[in-house]
């Protein structure tokens, strides 16, 4: 049979890899965060700006009122949030991403938290 060669790394390489995988990891957790903070506050005004022309249509035109029960009106409102949520979300976390790489992985210590 044949002996593989297997190199251990020194304690000193682990650490230096497990403090390298530590900081990108909080790198993505804060950038994932920064994505559901943006996204949550897209939902949030998207809501009320889809809200308040939709319930108001529903009292003026008679076909809004007529075809638009309260569920249809609930799934306009929240179809809209969620589509601001998950569009903004992303697009924040894309671009801390493209941000973070560019700058070379910017140390945390760079950050507010």
């Amino acid at each position: 049979m044949e002996r593989r060669n297997i190199r251990e790394s020194s304690p000193l390489e682990k650490c230096s890899l497990s403090a390298s995988l530590e900081q990108k990891l909080a790198l993505a957790k804060r950038c994932s965060h920064e994505g559901a903070m943006a996204g949550a506050k897209a939902a949030a005004v998207a809501t009320i700006a889809t809200a308040i022309p939709t319930m108001a249509s529903v009292r003026m035109l008679p076909w809004a009122r007529a075809n638009l029960n309260p569920t249809a009106q609930a799934l306009i409102i929240s179809t809209v949030a969620g589509m601001a949520y998950f569009i903004v979300a992303d697009k924040t976390v894309l671009a801390t991403a493209r941000r973070n790489s560019f700058n070379g992985g910017a140390s945390l210590s760079d950050h507010k938290h």
